[in-house]
């Protein structure tokens, strides 16, 4: 057994990985008879090179998932590519390339730098989502679910953006502009199609409740979005017409209240008004230039235009104005509010605004006066100025106002929603095509199952003009399946989230190639730990806990929820502010790693913070962390101790070692290991990865004790041998999961049996946890004046004179009389002098 004596990052860590490979340790096999671990990071987008966001979300996924795999758990961790959607076909435009080479060259770029990383992942199952045999079940999926009446296709506003030239959710839309270029965003109306996540709204809102390893801002994200209210659906007829407005309201006591009525500014109502009326149909084109996200339409001006026509109160029968509003949105409801000045904030504003009337109809509890002239007053209370339902408390009221509408059928108590259907169409090129078949005849016909997938054509040109497969008659000319006349492909593409809505469930049966998911499914999932960003919180984890639902109820898998634990990574910052490209303060980990190596880059990334906190770059910290792994090499490899730990390997077993007859100095030192081994394995099960490092740091103190007392060549020399070998076996285990290529080289090298990845992950002794001594504090009159080290079982007296004895104490003793000495067993002395 031999060892090199300085540390070569660059030579061991690819021979390591190589070993691995050869071994195909990370090759994860379904094996019923023990406990499974699905660790899963949300996989990347092939953008060309990892960026220190990646290096660090990948990182503390792969120590998660190596500690796990040293606690017995059948581990599973896999890799894969987000690889559909437009940023590959902006690049595609910028550098006169097709999305498919730009994004297959960019993935085997990226897999490269994982690998150099060291990553424990399962490449044989690793997956593309533009791969053909992934997105064919996709499209599967997608005609099953119309077959059962959860697909459907509607003309519906979407939000545009003129310059991707697609559809954008509501989520994509950020201050007017689109997420991806920062195009003004305007209204279209165009035909789409849907799927009803909204027919699982109260299953995925209630089933939150079972999330207890998601982090609770996430859980309240999620429920915010979902939206459920109860309240009531009513009606206001329209004067002269046989026009009905659907309204829903959560404040029924304010219903007495209501000045005016507001509609969508694409509402029929507003569109009838506007073939005569000039002034209305400018004011319609004006919305249409309007964003529909929610978070634009709470920040914007509020503007309306007075229709002239009345809607009619369904209680006291008055007649009040109706306005077409850029705040009231078709698609929430029936695209019709009721407005109380004095008792919504938003309503108050837009009267004040069109000198529109407030009327007062809920009073304070406490009988104190409020000021409408200043604000809205909006807390629930007691009902006056209505009629019949006065002196009614809100809740009270909400009931008897209720009741009313019911019985003159004019309203009913409901539950809404604030979340929508999820729109999946898109008007770009580079996506999986939906699998539907246009036929003047029939309609829109699903893709036969045969005839799946519908493969994207890969070989195209991209000019920025739209999806070049609305020019490309070899794709859209095809024949109906179901009366075989001339029909046309489906040429929009389905919205990214529904690759990566699935794929967790795909990597458990990567190769099926008969079945979306089988058998195996059902022994990995659901996720026991997922690792990603905050920025998913909503979108993608939501589309993801509704698309398992699906997969089950189809009879895919049998589970309810897809991810049971959830850690969300903090951003990694340099000079207090997120990394990003515009930023230009980006830092480039392939030179990190080239210089310093992976287990430094890795070391870095993990002690520097705890994984939910954000991680300030730092170049010095680069560099401590280097200093320490060559610490640590030194530490196993100079010659003296590396040959007495090799050989007692060699010639002992940990397990069997009598821990007697230790020297008070070695006793001290096994102590001081197994108890950072006992706080560091508290700290290990909250993943609190940064301060198992911080006690690792610490061993190595402890461990140089051992390494000089073996070098003195005393009586004790066997035992300083026994505990320094024991030392570095605990230290070695502890730091396998977070620098794996030099614990790899050392274990190896000092000729352990096995590999250390397979080793079980240190447990403290107990014995060794029972100290020799105890540090107490020394008061004078309650005052700390110093600490004395003594034997754990000495007696009252022996404590007391040691006390006394001390040198700092007796500055504040002496010419003092000593009136008593209290003695707190195994914490502290107390003297009290006058």
């Amino acid at each position: 057994m031999s060892i090199e004596e300085h540390y070569h990052p660059e030579k061991i860590e690819v021979q390591t990985q190589k070993h691995w490979d050869d071994n195909e340790l990370f090759s994860a096999v379904e094996d019923a008879s023990k406990d499974k671990f699905y660790c899963l990071a949300m996989f990347p987008y092939p953008s060309g090179q990892l960026h220190m966001g990646h290096v660090r979300n990948y990182t503390i996924g792969d120590v998660i998932a190596r500690y796990q795999r040293m606690r017995g758990k059948n581990v599973l961790q896999p890799m894969g590519w987000d690889a559909f959607g437009m940023p590959a076909e902006n690049a595609a435009i910028k550098h006169q390339v097709a999305p498919a080479k730009w994004t297959y060259e960019n993935i085997a770029y990226m897999r490269d730098q994982l690998k150099r990383l060291g990553f424990a992942y399962d490449w044989k199952r690793e997956i593309a989502t533009c791969d053909p045999k992934y997105y064919r079940w996709e499209q599967w999926l997608f005609t099953k679910l119309l077959e059962k009446g959860l697909v459907y296709k509607k003309t519906a506003p979407v939000n545009w953006c003129p310059e991707d030239k697609t559809v954008l959710a509501n989520e994509q839309v950020v201050d007017g502009r689109c997420w991806r270029c920062d195009t003004l965003v305007v209204k279209k109306d165009i035909s789409q199609w849907f799927m009803k996540i909204t027919q699982y709204a109260e299953e995925l809102l209630s089933d939150l409740d079972k999330l207890e390893g998601w982090p609770d801002k996430v859980v309240t994200m999620q429920k915010n979005w979902i939206g459920r209210s109860k309240g009531v659906e009513l009606s206001f007829a329209v004067e002269g017409s046989d026009t009905v407005l659907k309204v829903f309201t959560t404040r029924p006591d304010t219903l007495m209240g209501v000045t005016y009525v507001a509609v969508a500014p694409d509402h029929s109502l507003t569109k009838k008004v506007a073939q005569s009326n000039q002034k209305v149909r400018d004011f319609v084109e004006e919305c249409r230039q309007i964003s529909t996200a929610e978070a634009d339409m709470e920040t914007m001006e509020k503007t309306g235009i007075d229709l002239g026509i009345k809607a009619i109160h369904p209680i006291n029968g008055k007649q009040v104005p109706i306005f077409a509003a850029n705040f009231v949105l078709l698609e929430y409801g029936e695209g019709a509010v009721m407005s109380v000045p004095a008792h919504d904030q938003r309503d108050w504003e837009f009267a004040h605004k069109y000198h529109l009337p407030i009327q007062q109809v809920i009073a304070p509890e406490d009988g104190s006066e409020i000021d409408l002239s200043q604000s809205a007053f909006v807390e629930k209370g007691v009902l006056v100025s209505s009629g019949e339902f006065d002196a009614l408390s809100s809740q009270q009221a909400f009931d008897a106002i209720a009741d009313y509408l019911t019985k003159m059928n004019r309203g009913e108590v409901k539950v809404h929603y604030r979340l929508r259907d999820w729109g999946i169409s898109r008007q770009r090129y580079w996506g999986a095509p939906i699998p539907i078949i246009n036929c003047d005849a029939c309609g829109s016909v699903s893709v036969p199952e045969q005839d799946l997938p519908v493969v994207l054509p890969e070989d195209v040109e991209i000019d920025g003009s739209g999806s070049p497969l609305n020019n490309l008659a070899s794709f859209y000319e095809t024949n109906c399946p179901k009366c075989g006349g001339k029909a046309r492909r489906e040429t929009d593409t389905f919205d990214t989230f529904m690759e990566s809505s699935w794929y967790f469930a795909r990597f458990a049966a990567y190769d099926c190639d008969n079945a979306m998911l089988d058998k195996r499914a059902n022994y990995w999932l659901p996720v026991d730990q997922y690792v990603g960003g905050i920025e998913h919180a909503i979108l993608h984890l939501l589309y993801a806990r509704f698309y398992n639902k699906l997969l089950r109820d189809v009879g895919l898998i049998n589970i309810d929820e897809p991810m049971s634990n959830l850690l969300t990574q903090g951003m990694v910052l340099k000079d207090g502010t997120k990394m990003s490209k515009s930023k230009g303060n980006t830092i480039d980990p392939q030179p990190l790693i080239d210089k310093y190596g992976a287990d430094t880059v890795r070391l870095f990334t993990m002690f520097a913070a705890p994984p939910e906190h954000s991680l300030e770059w730092n170049d010095d910290g680069v560099e401590g962390a280097y200093r320490f792994l060559k610490k640590l090499w030194r530490l196993v490899s100079s010659k003296p101790q590396f040959q007495a730990i090799s050989s007692w390997y060699t010639d002992h077993g940990l397990e069997d070692y009598k821990w007697e007859g230790l020297s008070k100095e070695l006793g001290q030192i096994r102590n001081e290991i197994h108890l950072l081994l006992a706080q560091a394995n508290r700290d290990v099960a909250k993943y609190q990865f940064n301060t198992v490092i911080a006690a690792a740091m610490k061993m190595i103190n402890s461990i140089q004790l051992a390494v000089a007392m073996i070098e003195s060549d005393n009586a004790n020399r066997t035992n300083a041998v026994a505990v320094l070998a024991e030392s570095v076996d605990i230290l070695l285990r502890l730091l396998a999961p977070i620098v794996p290529h030099i614990t790899h080289e050392l274990w190896t090298a000092l000729g352990r049996e096995g590999e250390i990845i397979n080793m079980q992950w240190p447990q403290s002794d107990s014995r060794a946890l029972q100290t020799a001594t105890v540090q107490l504090i020394v008061q004078v009159n309650g005052k700390l004046r110093s600490k004395i080290e003594v034997d754990v079982d000495s007696s009252k007296d022996e404590v007391e004179a040691l006390a006394l004895s001390d040198e700092n104490v007796q500055r504040f003793t002496n010419d003092k009389q000593i009136v008593k000495v209290i003695v707190v067993p195994k914490r502290l002395v107390n003297i009290v002098v006058k």
